[in-house]
């Protein structure tokens, strides 16, 4: 009678155990290139981040570290999460690619999602972007017509295609509506940086410009905007609301959410696999913010109509004919760039004068 109690109790404090073990949550984390207080690109990754926790509640738990330099400490904190236990993490910066790729194959059993990439070394590691170039095409064709002076500033980041196609997207439908539009770009060489991105907006000011873009991560350059009457600019990455009506008129968001809702989704149960993803307006990964009132009625119009052709495929920021800046074709009238096309963007267009740094 005692063996078969002893039995008995034996059977349900395994059964709890395994009980337990399949009820733990699954950990999900992420790695932030800037403060998740930046305004911008590190806080629109982490709302995602907390749009998984809306979305599974105590069935995960999620983990960040923010301020991590792309390099070795980005590779030390990968570890050190992957360590942890984490089923599946995200690198939300282009550094982090030989970091993500380097420590994957360390853990076979972790998932990497790595942000604006395109290595993929190994099975457990997906690459995902927006199309950002689709929302810069909206933000140029606003930029094109309000501007004054006939001078858009553009505040880059690095010389790497994504940024490239934003600078000629933005320039190209700048254009288009002014084509008497010059275009300022200045070089950051950050992707956060108040102070840099204060005086890279200051100077761009100084040289006459009036209507401020940036593929910067921080409120600098709207804060910096603000100061002199006249000049305006947009939200880069997340709304930037706090500085509407104006200088902010419009923005570019970066919606992570839906993406890393369905990835965690697909760790949960069984079914993520690796690719790359590139999703933009039509996915919903990219939306243009509230466009305020001192955009003209009609501008606004016609911006939201781009909007609405883009998402529905009607029409293409890089639709033919353009022209490199040397004068050589890029495109043939109604020729659309392929996506390898633009992932190997390494030239400005015809009309914009400045040189992309080697």
């Amino acid at each position: 009678m005692k063996l078969t109690k002893i039995l008995a109790a034996a059977t349900l404090v395994s059964g709890l155990a395994t009980a337990a073990v399949a009820e733990d949550p699954t950990k999900v984390g992420f790695v932030y290139v800037g403060p998740i207080g930046d305004g911008g690109w590190t806080y629109q990754h982490d709302q995602g981040r907390l749009a998984v926790e809306a979305a599974y509640g105590d069935k995960v738990e999620t983990v960040y570290q923010e301020n991590v330099p792309e390099g070795a400490d980005a590779e030390r904190v990968l570890t050190q999460m992957a360590l942890s236990g984490a089923d599946i993490i995200f690198t939300t910066s282009f550094g982090y690619m030989d970091p993500t790729n380097n420590v994957a194959a360390k853990f076979p059993d972790v998932k990497f999602e790595h942000a604006t990439g395109y290595k993929r070394e190994h099975d457990n590691v997906s690459t995902y972007d927006a199309r950002f170039y689709e929302g810069r095409a909206i933000l140029g064709t606003i930029a094109g017509h309000m501007t004054q002076s006939n001078k858009i500033g553009y505040i880059a980041s690095f010389p790497i295609p994504e940024v490239i196609q934003g600078i000629n997207s933005s320039f190209l439908h700048a254009q288009k509506v002014n084509p008497d539009v010059e275009m300022v770009v200045i070089w950051a060489y950050t992707w956060f940086d108040p102070a840099k991105e204060a005086d890279a907006a200051k100077a761009m000011i100084e040289q006459g410009v009036d209507v401020i873009l940036q593929h910067t991560d921080s409120t600098a350059p709207l804060a910096e905007a603000a100061k002199t009457p006249g000049v305006i600019g947009f939200g880069q990455a997340s709304d930037m609301a706090e500085y509407k009506p104006s200088p902010r008129v419009a923005s570019i968001i970066d919606e992570w959410s839906p993406y890393y809702v369905k990835r965690v989704g697909e760790v949960m149960d069984g079914t993520w696999e690796n690719g790359h993803s590139w999703g933009g307006m039509a996915e919903g990964e990219v939306v243009i913010g509230e466009i305020t009132a001192p955009v003209p009625a009609d501008v606004k119009a016609e911006a939201e109509a781009m909007v609405a052709a883009i998402t529905s495929g009607e029409y293409h920021p890089f639709t033919g004919p353009i022209f490199k800046q040397d004068g050589s074709v890029f495109l043939a009238e109604g020729e659309v760039a392929t996506d390898l096309q633009l992932v190997q963007m390494d030239f400005y267009v015809q009309g914009i004068t400045a040189e992309i740094p080697q």
